[in-house]
């Protein structure tokens, strides 16, 4: 699918639950089975069949994008609905399935039960991951490398999987793959294509398209994709997510040297992020000390605002922030 420089689009990945015992459901094939691609959205299959997904194709209006995702959504409930299930968009199940969720049948998804052994078994996270277009592989790299101080940022503001006592146990499941969390900085797409072909050598990652970075560049898209959220509670969620995502992007693109942040610091950020979300303490990367998680949620507005106005998008993220916070 073309993905042009500027787009936005979004893959939201959901649960299917079954509605008499509340546990999450192996019935990702039935429920795709009932849905069909449309110009807008296409939908597929994830590694636990207790998931499934829909893509949106690129988009240049965030409104035009809310209207996809409704419209996937609206799908997929209703196919879910007519096989007795709920579709629910949750980072973790609150109740997960008896049964094992990763079949054994298609072989990458063998390799990658052969590889993580009981990291995987059970994983049924959801996320929600936004692709925004970029012109060339190294504006995508100098993207990444300045964002990487905001994401913790973002995953606080999508915290949506509270489960002992954090606010994104979805992220604390992550956690456990290896080179996850905020990746390093590169010097070029040279040397990020050697970080993850060294990954694959050492074999920690099944294959070059796989990494657990919470940002990436796409192993099949000309994009930088966020993979840090957990899956948006609603549309307006989704949109807001890929708004901040698509104006980080755009400021990134125009920056000059971001300022360093330390590795072990971006991960104590990551590690609060995901304990607190929004209604506690955060880390501020630069300053390397605690601050109110809301503190830096305005510095991330303040910091794209400027993209948000040329856009015309600056109400729309203070209107959907003002339902969020």
């Amino acid at each position: 699918m073309q993905q042009c420089a500027d787009t936005v689009g979004v893959e939201e990945e959901f649960l299917l639950v079954d509605t008499a015992s509340g546990r999450t459901s192996v019935r990702a094939g039935a429920v795709l089975a009932r849905v069909q691609d449309t110009d807008l959205t296409k939908f597929h299959a994830e590694l636990a069949g207790t998931q499934v997904e829909a893509a949106t194709g690129p988009c240049t209006s965030v409104t035009d994008l809310g209207d996809a995702l409704r419209q996937a959504r609206d799908a997929l409930a209703k196919a879910a609905d007519e096989e007795g299930l709920a579709l629910l968009s949750r980072g973790t199940p609150p109740e997960p399935s008896e049964q094992q969720v990763v079949s054994r049948e298609n072989p990458r998804f063998r390799r990658v039960l052969d590889t993580y052994a009981g990291v995987v078994e059970d994983y049924e996270a959801c996320g929600c991951h936004v692709h925004v277009g970029v012109p060339d592989r190294e504006t995508a790299v100098r993207v990444l490398n300045h964002v990487r101080p905001w994401l913790p940022t973002l995953l606080a503001l999508s915290a949506n999987s509270p489960d002992n006592g954090y606010a994104s146990w979805r992220m604390v499941q992550q956690s456990r793959f290896p080179g996850s969390g905020v990746p390093p900085v590169f010097t070029g797409a040279a040397d990020y294509d050697a970080q993850v072909a060294r990954m694959v050598a050492c074999g920690t990652l099944v294959d070059e398209a796989q990494s657990f970075w919470l940002i990436r560049l796409s192993p099949k898209l000309p994009t930088v994709e966020f993979r840090v959220a957990d899956a948006a509670p609603t549309v307006e969620d989704a949109v807001l997510l890929a708004a901040l995502s698509r104006a980080l992007v755009q400021v990134a693109s125009r920056g000059g040297e971001p300022a360093p942040v330390r590795d072990d610091v971006c991960a104590a950020a990551v590690w609060t992020a995901s304990r607190y979300g929004l209604d506690g303490v955060a880390v501020d990367p630069w300053r390397e000390r605690r601050v109110p998680a809301t503190a830096l949620l305005e510095a991330l507005v303040e910091h794209v605002t400027p993209a948000l106005e040329a856009r015309g998008e600056l109400r729309l993220v203070h209107d959907l922030l003002g339902r969020r916070v």
